[in-house]
C-alpha cells in the first residue's frame, strides 16, 4: 500500500533541533539550581542519608529538574531558543 508523501510527514517525529535541545538543558540547569537554593535535597536533621545523601542529592535535582522541563517547565527554553536563534542568524544586537 503506497502512503502519500502528505501522510509520511505527519507519521514521522520532527527532527530534533540540537539548538532546542541545548535550550532544554539550560532551563533544566536553572531549574535545578533554584531546587537546591529552595532546599530541596538538603540534608536532613536526625535519621537522613547521611554522607551519600548529601553526595547525590545534585544528581536527584538534576534529574528532577529534567523532568520539570520535559513536562513543559516554565517556558525558559523558548525564551533561550530564540535568543539562541537570532544571535546565530546574525540578527543580535
Amino acid at each position: 500500500m503506497d502512503v502519500s508523501p502528505v501522510a509520511q510527514k505527519l507519521v514521522q517525529p520532527p527532527k530534533p533541533n540540537p539548538l532546542r535541545e541545548k535550550a532544554a538543558e539550560l532551563e533544566a540547569a536553572f531549574l535545578a539550581e533554584m531546587l537546591g537554593h529552595a532546599g530541596l535535597g538538603a540534608a536532613r536533621d536526625g535519621f537522613g542519608g547521611g554522607i551519600g545523601e548529601e553526595q547525590f542529592s545534585s544528581f536527584l535535582r538534576q534529574e528532577q529538574a529534567t523532568a520539570m522541563v520535559k513536562a513543559g517547565g516554565i517556558g525558559l527554553t523558548e525564551v533561550l531558543f530564540r535568543a539562541m536563534s537570532s544571535s546565530e542568524s546574525g540578527d543580535a544586537q
